[in-house]
């Protein structure tokens, strides 16, 4: 290719771009297009939106669901059926259909639905038409229950002396309860205790059609006050058809008594259905100021059915589940002092179980006013021709021993119902010292109308009486030790090092048989008081009596009596410390200190071991990080009991005169003695390790 072609090329191209520069849409003439698509596509769409409207078959199936679920009524002077479901209202009065929607403040009639609407109603046309669609899609799914879906919430209250109990006529159960001789001590507020309020409690009962299932939570009940005691949530069919549930709260008494009535139900619920579900949700919430030992004794407990059923319950430290195919005739939701149980009337009316306890987010804003959520779902006998299908005795109150034990009589007087599990009084054994013997104590001493504070110390006192003769027992195996102390230690420097272990052992064993002294006579007693101790520890955070109770500088005798808090949080520490120190704690860990101090002096066994001196110095400060969060009841019991200790200590060194526990030793010591079993095979068993060791000896020597 030439120059002059080449040229005469670009030339050519340079007036074809030119041209069509100056043909091209300006900015104004590509915005007039874009705008006229995009109107075209809207209309395209309102188009598409003439459609949204009811067809002549949408129109029957309405007008026969109106035949089958209308109300009846007279509307204009003439019969009518007539059905209402939120915004819609339809009318059917011999073949005239006519029927409203409400949007708003406009009404649209049902013919302006079947007709193609203006373009500028066509948005509230089609918010209409959907309203319309959803009413009727309300009543195929409740059907005869749809009368019941909408309503105002309203009410109802059943109270007595003791509680107050709101009954809500959406669901029929009960929304908030609230006890008149207890109040809330968390977050600073001094109201009366609340169990639940608003939506922290929720029940519901679900009944089972063949295809349909209703529940009841959905439904707005007609409370009906029967009497003073007596109020009945009720759902109206007509013609005699009713479901219902009764709530009777007597006077002087914490049981609300709930049944289920129905009459005729069998025209809606089939004959063959023999089941209902039923589903317990609730959120339980903080009333005491000792938040670490409150979330402890929280949590979900149920009881086999039968008279030997045991009484179990969810983890309440952590998240937990548990699927129960037997039956259960209770299930309660507790936290430390007060419960909400719902007790089966009849032959233990839950079984199929699902239970679900879920600890509520400590870093959620929630953990401060709540410590659990807690889930049931269980399955119950029902038959809708009987007009009694269940009844439950609901317990809303304190967890109160002697109060839970009564029940049983008013009742189940056939079978032990075992409530007072809801108060956890520890293991067996020690249970049983706590319900046989300290709680009756102790309920006589409250009767004597005295300060809870001196009501402790007569019950430390009585308890030290009680452990008189071991404690005393005690000492005076600790006097012979101490008298044999010299002894011992010559017996240790004649016989020096591991080799001669056996040898000092034995020769030992011969000093204490010769004196009628045994090492283990100190132990033993000291050993026997220990069920009775840790009895205490579980009666006392349990103790509903001394919430609230205040004694010197303690507020509330149930909860830490903080003297110093902070906010720091601290690792590890904040977790069993807490971020505040208790004073009775306090107190208790110094007198601990001082009886460590004079143990040590008076049992001089323990001075060979240097590392056991110190641990038993270190035990004491261990207690002042474990205590420090118990209640204040528990930490002062303990202080008094270290005092009694003390001065029983003292006491003895009085009465016990070491010259003559050295004269009775001696005159033991020559009159021949008869080796006691345990001396007799505490020596055989050393003759068999000297054995053991001498055959070692020789097989080394061998080789």
């Amino acid at each position: 290719m030439d120059k002059n072609t080449l040229l005469g090329l670009l030339l050519m191209g340079a007036v074809i771009f030119g041209f069509m520069w100056l043909n091209g849409p300006d900015e104004n003439q590509e915005a007039q297009q874009n705008a006229e698509a995009t109107a075209q596509s809207a209309e395209v769409n309102m188009a598409a939106a003439y459609n949204d409207s009811i067809s002549a078959i949408e129109l029957s199936s309405i007008k026969n669901i109106v035949k089958q679920y209308g109300t009846a009524q007279e509307v204009n002077g003439k019969e009518a059926l007539v059905l209402k479901n939120d915004n819609v209202e339809l009318t059917l009065a011999g073949e005239q259909f006519t029927g409203k929607v409400a949007m708003n403040d406009t009404v649209l009639l049902l013919s302006d639905l079947l007709s193609k609407p203006t373009a500028s109603a066509r948005l509230l046309h089609n918010a209409a038409v959907k309203e319309m669609r959803s009413a009727i899609e309300n009543v195929s799914k409740y059907s005869e229950f749809v009368k019941f879906i909408n309503g105002d919430s309203t009410n109802v209250k059943l109270q007595n002396n003791l509680i107050s109990v709101d009954l809500s006529n959406k669901g029929g159960m009960p929304t908030r309860v609230e006890l008149k001789e207890y109040s809330a001590y968390n977050n600073g507020e001094h109201g009366n205790a609340v169990l639940f309020e608003n939506n922290n409690n929720e029940w519901n009962f679900t009944l089972n059609t063949n295809t349909q299932r209703f529940d009841t939570k959905d439904f707005f009940f007609t409370p009906i006050q029967e009497n003073d005691s007596t109020v009945l949530m009720k759902l109206e069919f007509g013609e005699g058809v009713y479901f219902g549930i009764r709530y009777t709260l007597p006077a002087d008494n914490y049981l609300v008594k709930m049944e289920l009535v129905q009459q005729n139900m069998n025209s809606i619920i089939p004959a063959n259905i023999a089941t209902m579900d039923f589903s317990w949700y609730q959120k339980i919430a903080r009333h005491e100021m000792g938040k670490m030992f409150e979330e402890r004794n929280s949590g979900l407990y149920y009881k086999y059915f039968g008279d030997g059923g045991d009484v179990d319950y969810l983890s309440e430290t952590g998240n937990d589940d548990e699927n129960i195919q037997d039956k259960l005739k209770w299930i309660g939701c507790k936290d430390q002092f007060f419960s909400c149980v719902m007790i089966a009337d009849k032959d233990g009316n839950f079984y199929d179980n699902k239970l679900v306890s879920k600890v509520i987010d400590k870093d959620s804003k929630e953990h401060e006013s709540f410590m659990k959520e807690l889930w049931i779902q269980s399955t119950m006998d029902y038959n809708s021709t009987n007009p009694n299908p269940a009844s439950f005795n609901l317990f809303f109150g304190p967890n109160d021993y002697k109060l839970l034990s009564s029940y049983d009589e008013i009742i189940s007087p056939d079978e032990d119902l075992k409530l007072t599990n809801l108060i956890p009084l520890g293991w067996s054994m020690f249970r049983w010292i706590n319900t046989i013997i300290i709680i009756p104590i102790f309920d006589f001493l409250g009767s004597l109308d005295l300060n809870y504070g001196i009501i402790i110390l007569l019950l430390t006192l009585f308890i030290k009486l009680i452990l008189f003769p071991l404690t005393y027992k005690s000492y005076s195996s600790q006097a012979k030790m101490r008298i044999l102390a010299p002894d011992i230690k010559v017996i240790n420097d004649k016989y020096p090092g591991q080799e001669n272990a056996m040898k000092r052992q034995q020769k030992m064993m011969e000093l204490y048989n010769r004196a009628g002294a045994n090492p283990m006579s100190g132990c033993l007693p000291m050993l026997l008081q220990m069920p009775i101790l840790i009895a205490m520890f579980s009666f006392f955070p349990s103790c509903i009596e001394l919430r609230g109770e205040p004694f010197l500088w303690a507020n509330d005798l149930s909860a830490p009596d903080v003297i110093w808090s902070w906010d720091v949080h601290i690792p590890f520490i904040s977790t069993f410390f807490g971020n505040h120190l208790s004073l009775f704690c306090l107190l208790m860990t110094a007198v601990n200190i001082v009886y460590t101090y004079i143990n040590m002096q008076s049992n001089p066994s323990n001075n060979q071991m240097p590392g056991m001196k110190w641990m038993m110095y270190l035990m004491p400060i261990m207690f002042l990080v474990f205590f420090n969060n118990y209640a204040a009841g528990l930490s002062y019991y303990y202080f008094l009991s270290l005092l009694i200790t003390i001065a029983q200590t003292y006491a003895f060194r009085f009465i016990i005169k070491e010259d003559k526990v050295r004269a009775k030793m001696a005159a033991n010591a020559a009159k021949p003695k008869k080796k006691s079993g345990f001396m007799a095979h505490l020596e055989e068993a050393q003759r068999q390790q000297q054995a053991m060791l001498r055959e070692q000896q020789k097989k080394q020597g061998k080789r």
